[in-house]
């Protein structure tokens, strides 16, 4: 299996395809596998990079260091395979990898795809928009809190798509019986207290200073990252867009693949 040891863990990853680099970062209930709908479609263009962030698939945290590390690590294993620049593609907790990268190490990145997700973010960002979206605001976070990840998939998709939503469980299980063996909402509890963490968030300042192209994806029907929270983040970022896919819950790139590709190529190609 290819692994490279990047800040004292070893790190899963693969590669598929040549041209520009895409970088494809997984949500806290996958991993590497989570993007096979996408590798297929982009490397007939790009040279696709999806990994395991530490802790989850094949990727061990023999430090504990979580996610705190995910950005520092992401910076090692661009180093170690030569790939200067890229275009990040993240997907809920992978945000906070791509959108932290983005503000660290601006020069890296050539574009920045926000699936699903306003993770990496300061809640100082919600909190100071308006009563309506505070109130939304604290409703999510309690809900969060509440419920996990319990939701991410649309309504209806599970009775729908009986083969895809049983293999995206799959999918999951890799990291709760892999080598990690941590449940998807440990992993998520570790993830909220990094949220908590004024230091280890984009403030609306930094938002407010990138200056890649940004486009996010939201789901209509997304409980865990709402569109409406996602377009505070979007107004804070100067020329960056967003799409909400009809129907779509969490998980747009799995639901609907063939919309989150076609969203993904058409703003890359616009660069």
């Amino acid at each position: 299996m290819p692994a490279v040891e990047v800040n004292g863990v070893y790190l899963y990853y693969e590669e598929h395809g040549a041209g520009p680099a895409l970088v494809f970062a997984h949500g806290a209930a996958g991993n590497h596998l989570s993007w096979w709908q996408q590798v297929p479609a982009f490397s007939r263009r790009f040279r696709c990079l999806t990994f395991d962030h530490r802790g989850w698939g094949f990727s061990v945290d023999g430090q504990d260091a979580g996610p705190a590390a995910f950005v520092e690590d992401l910076r090692g294993l661009l180093d170690h395979l030569g790939i200067q620049r890229a275009a990040l593609v993240a997907q809920s907790m992978g945000g906070l990898t791509c959108l932290g990268f983005t503000i660290a190490y601006p020069q890296r990145v050539s574009a920045l795809v926000m699936g699903n997700t306003f993770a990496g973010m300061r809640r100082e960002v919600w909190l100071a928009a308006d009563e309506e979206l505070r109130s939304k605001a604290r409703s999510v976070w309690d809900r969060r809190r509440r419920d996990g990840v319990k939701r991410a998939l649309g309504p209806g998709f599970a009775r729908r798509e009986k083969q895809r939503a049983f293999l995206y469980k799959q999918i999951r299980l890799l990291n709760e019986e892999g080598p990690n063996r941590l449940q998807t909402e440990e992993r998520v509890q570790r993830l909220r207290a990094l949220e908590r963490d004024p230091e280890a968030a984009a403030s609306r300042e930094q938002l407010a200073a990138i200056k890649a192209p940004v486009l996010f994806i939201g789901g209509e029907h997304d409980e865990v990252m709402p569109p409406a929270l996602m377009e505070v983040a979007c107004r804070l970022i100067a020329g960056a867009r967003m799409v909400v896919v009809s129907g779509a819950g969490h998980s747009v790139y799995f639901e609907d693949p063939e919309t989150f590709n076609r969203l993904v190529l058409e703003f890359l190609a616009s660069l």
